[in-house]
């Protein structure tokens, strides 16, 4: 069987400027590394710029212009010189080579230097005929790229379909019939995939079948505040305290006021809580066993306080290492993001959609779309009787917090120094059973590859 370091994939991107080759490549490596599968883009325009300076008209980009087309292919060179010493230094597992690699000559090259190193290569191909789509992208994204900064927009928008002609000139599509690929056509519209093989290329190639640009909100809601939360206690499917049934009078209004008169679909988990706070809520419901809270197995419906005096080595431990950390016969964070994936997936593929779950859950979904790192996942606030909403853009999402004047206790444990040493460890290991939860190996992927 493979190890993780056999396992060397290198994504390279093709297709026209202005089809959306840096919004996949920044999906996908958000994505994987939500999965904490070591991924990074190596953006062949970024090495250009550093190289031949910005403001470079389109004439830069005409196949004619010897000096500029050496320029270029200096670029393409540097980035892929540090992508191999990547794979080799940093042991990543993933690299997307951002550029247009819009010849059979270009992507030949790509792929005999990659082959020469071990690494596999799953070219990305973005076709696109849609005017509309197009010019969106180039308001979007391009006009705001170094290359024209402080250029009038009108101006720069001209230069840049300018640019796109030159490049149109000399450009083939995938017909490769030996390579790895996969095309995306019309934004999602039709798929062409050939020879993928392998558990982490199907991944990817899934990911990008599922994976659609149109306008979406996303709304994140706790459940409202239980009996367990009043009692500081963890776990369990307790019902809703009065103030958590007064936040769920109140979702609706709140929902609707900020939805207007667009459809919504509402999930929740398979917990009472969850479900009693939408019952009020007039859209199609979905539950989903997923989108329960983190399994804290043995210490399931004990408070914080009861941990640390009856398993001191665990509490100990999962403040070292909050995402790792697996209660016994119970879920880590690490966990709880693989049983998430599909609700990603679906989330990927859907618009308009009130997600009613939990503080741990949320955290997941909340870090995927906030390029959280793993760290930093377990700490998010996610406060209850609050409403997130979140609209993903091109390299980002923007968030808004709607929170309704109904009081809740607060649930957050904010991140502490570790409070016990490593000898204390051992000792309170061999004179109690204790919990007897793990932390996984880090080294190691959420994804088993």
């Amino acid at each position: 069987m493979a190890t993780r370091q056999d396992i060397r994939i290198a994504c390279v991107m093709v297709g026209l400027p202005a089809r959306g080759k840096t919004y996949i490549s920044t999906k996908i490596r958000r994505y994987l590394t939500w999965l904490g599968i070591k991924t990074q883009v190596f953006n062949v325009g970024g090495y250009r710029q550093r190289l031949a300076g910005l403001n470079k008209p389109h004439t830069f980009f005409d196949a004619n212009n010897s000096d500029a087309m050496n320029q270029r292919k200096e670029a393409a060179e540097a980035a892929m010189k540090d992508m191999i010493q990547w794979f080799e230094k940093e042991k990543g597992t993933v690299a997307i080579y951002d550029a247009t690699n819009g010849t059979r000559e270009r992507r030949a090259w790509l792929r005999q230097e990659l082959a020469a190193h071990d690494i596999e290569v799953l070219f990305i191909e973005s076709l696109c005929d849609d005017e509309k789509v197009i010019l969106a992208n180039i308001r979007d994204v391009k006009l705001s790229s170094p290359d024209y900064e402080g250029i009038n927009p009108d101006d720069a928008a001209k230069d840049f379909m300018e640019r796109i002609e030159h490049y149109k000139e000399f450009y083939e599509t995938l017909t490769e019939d030996d390579y790895t690929y996969i095309k995306l056509i019309d934004v999602g519209k039709q798929y062409v995939i050939n020879k993928v093989h392998g558990y982490l290329e199907s991944k990817i190639v899934y990911y990008l079948m599922n994976l659609h640009v149109r306008p979406k909100r996303i709304w994140f809601s706790r459940h409202g505040e239980s009996q367990f939360n009043l009692e500081d206690k963890i776990g369990g499917d307790a019902d809703l305290s009065p103030r958590g049934q007064m936040y769920a009078d109140a979702l609706p209004e709140l929902i609707e006021k900020h939805l207007g008169d667009r459809p919504l679909t509402v999930w929740t988990s398979s917990m009472k809580r969850t479900i009693q706070t939408a019952r009020h809520l007039q859209y199609p419901k979905k539950h989903w066993k997923a989108l329960d809270e983190l399994n804290t197995g043995v210490c399931d419906g004990m408070t914080y306080q009861e941990i640390e005096e009856q398993y001191p080595e665990d509490f100990a431990r999962r403040d070292e290492d909050k995402f790792n950390y697996r209660y016994r016969g119970g879920e880590s964070y690490r966990d709880l993001v693989l049983r998430l994936e599909p609700v990603i997936m679906e989330l990927e593929r859907h618009e308009n959609i009130l997600i009613i779950a939990h503080q741990a859950t949320i955290r997941c979904m909340y870090a995927y779309f906030m390029n959280l790192e793993h760290d930093e996942l377990p700490y998010a606030r996610i406060p209850l009787h609050t409403v997130i909403e979140l609209v993903p853009r091109a390299y980002g999402c923007e968030e808004k917090f709607y929170k309704v004047n109904i009081e809740a206790v607060d649930t957050y444990r904010p991140k502490v120094p570790p409070r016990t040493t490593s000898n204390q460890l051992k000792e309170h290991e061999t004179s109690r059973i204790g919990a007897s939860g793990e932390i996984a190996d880090i080294s190691l992927p959420v994804l088993p590859l």
